[in-house]
C-alpha cells in the first residue's frame, strides 16, 4: 500500500509525453493481422504479374502506340513502374485507409479507448501516436510494392535502363532515384485518403466505416475528375493529380504537376487531421 508521499512522488513523475510511445505503437500495429495480409498482398503482386507475362508473353504496342505497360519486360526498372501504375489509382489507396482508418476506431469498437485515455493518455498524444505509425505503415506499403518490384523485375529481365514509351531511356541510376521521387509524390498525393480515414476513425467506432468511407470519397473524387464539364474545378480535385508522377519518367524531370498535386493534397490533409484532432478533443469517449 502506497503512502501519500510515495502518490504525490509518483504523480509528479507523471510526462505526457512519454505516454504510448511509437514503439509500443508500432509493435501494436504490426502485429496485426490486417497488417501482415496487407503486406502480403502488396508483395505478392509483382509475382502475379511476372507470372501473367510469362503466360501471356510480352506485352506489344497498339496501332504503333507504345505504353508504360508495353515496356514492363524491358527491364527491372520498367516492371517497378508498370507495377506502380497498375495499383497507383486504387491498391494502393486501401493500405493508406486501412492504417489510418482503423487505428482509432478499433479501439473504440474493442472498448478499450477509454482505458488508454484513463492511463492517463492525453488525447492529443494518443492521437498523435497512431498518426504516426498509420503514415509510416502507409509509407512502408509503397515502398515495399516498388522494391519487391525492382527484385522480382530485375530477377526475371534483368538490370538495365529504363525505357521511356515516348523514346528514349534513363540509365539504371537515374531510373531508381526517379522511382524514389514516384513513391514519395505518391504518398503525398494518398495524404488526402489518410486525413478523411484518420478524421472518420475519430468520428465512428466501427473500423470498417471508416475504412470504407475513405475509400469511398477517394473514388468519388476520381468519378468527378471524369467529369470534363467541370472544367478548371478539377484543378481543385487531389484526384485530378494523382498520376502526375508520370514526369519523373520523362527524359527531361518535370516539377510543375507534381508540385501542384503537393499542394492541393498537403492542404486538403492538413485541413482533415485538423478536424479530427479538434473534434476528438471534445468527444464523449464512452466505448
Amino acid at each position: 500500500m502506497s503512502t501519500p508521499a510515495q502518490s504525490t512522488e509518483a504523480a509528479s513523475g507523471y510526462r505526457a509525453g512519454r505516454t504510448l510511445p511509437l514503439r509500443v505503437e508500432l509493435t501494436r500495429q504490426l502485429k496485426r493481422r490486417r497488417t501482415l495480409v496487407m503486406g502480403g498482398i502488396l508483395a505478392a503482386l509483382p509475382f502475379v504479374l511476372a507470372v501473367a507475362f510469362a503466360i501471356g508473353g510480352e506485352p506489344g504496342g497498339r496501332n504503333d502506340r507504345v505504353t508504360l505497360m508495353d515496356t514492363a519486360t524491358a527491364s527491372g526498372a520498367n516492371f517497378a513502374a508498370v507495377n506502380l501504375f497498375v495499383s497507383a489509382g486504387f491498391l494502393l489507396v486501401i493500405p493508406v485507409a486501412l492504417f489510418c482508418g482503423d487505428t482509432v476506431a478499433s479501439e473504440a469498437n474493442w472498448s478499450s479507448l477509454r482505458y488508454l485515455l484513463a492511463a492517463p493518455v492525453p488525447r492529443a498524444r494518443l492521437l498523435w501516436s497512431k498518426l504516426v505509425v498509420g503514415l509510416g505503415l502507409s509509407l512502408a506499403a509503397m515502398v515495399l510494392l516498388p522494391a519487391v518490384a525492382l527484385a522480382v523485375g530485375t530477377a526475371a529481365y534483368g538490370w538495365g535502363p529504363l525505357r521511356i514509351p515516348t523514346g528514349g531511356a534513363l540509365d539504371a541510376g537515374t531510373a531508381v532515384w526517379r522511382l524514389a521521387v514516384v513513391v514519395a509524390y505518391l504518398f503525398v498525393s494518398q495524404l488526402v485518403t489518410a486525413g478523411l480515414a484518420f478524421w472518420l476513425s475519430t468520428r465512428t467506432d466501427a473500423p470498417l466505416g471508416a475504412v470504407g468511407g475513405a475509400v469511398g470519397l477517394t473514388v468519388v473524387g476520381n468519378v468527378l475528375d471524369a467529369v470534363t464539364a467541370l472544367g478548371s474545378w478539377r484543378d481543385f480535385l487531389p484526384a485530378h493529380w494523382q498520376f502526375a508522377w508520370v514526369d519523373a519518367l520523362q527524359p527531361r524531370l518535370e516539377w510543375s504537376g507534381m508540385i501542384q498535386g503537393t499542394a492541393v493534397s498537403v492542404t486538403c490533409a492538413l485541413v482533415l487531421f485538423a478536424l479530427a484532432f479538434r473534434g476528438f478533443a471534445r468527444k464523449d469517449v464512452v466505448s
